[in-house]
């Protein structure tokens, strides 16, 4: 991809970093953007910077604890 292309994905990516500072990183807060990615990233991933590190081959799970909720439970 040169330097002239428009990254395909990189509107996602932003809209990622957006909704993970609105919501304290906490990213099981974010899924559906993250899975707005993953499905740029199966079109798009040989003409995407952003879908470098990005895993296509299964929809995103998250393994993190959400503290907010944990305090609500308590």
């Amino acid at each position: 991809m040169s330097s002239k292309d428009k990254d395909p994905c990189k509107l996602f990516a932003c809209k990622l970093q957006k909704c993970l500072k609105e919501n304290v990183y906490q990213p099981a807060r974010c899924q559906s953007v993250i899975e707005e990615i993953r499905q740029c990233c199966i079109i798009h991933a040989s003409n995407s910077i952003v879908c470098s590190g990005i895993d296509t081959s299964q929809p995103y799970e998250h393994n993190t604890i959400d503290y907010q909720s944990k305090k609500l439970q308590k």
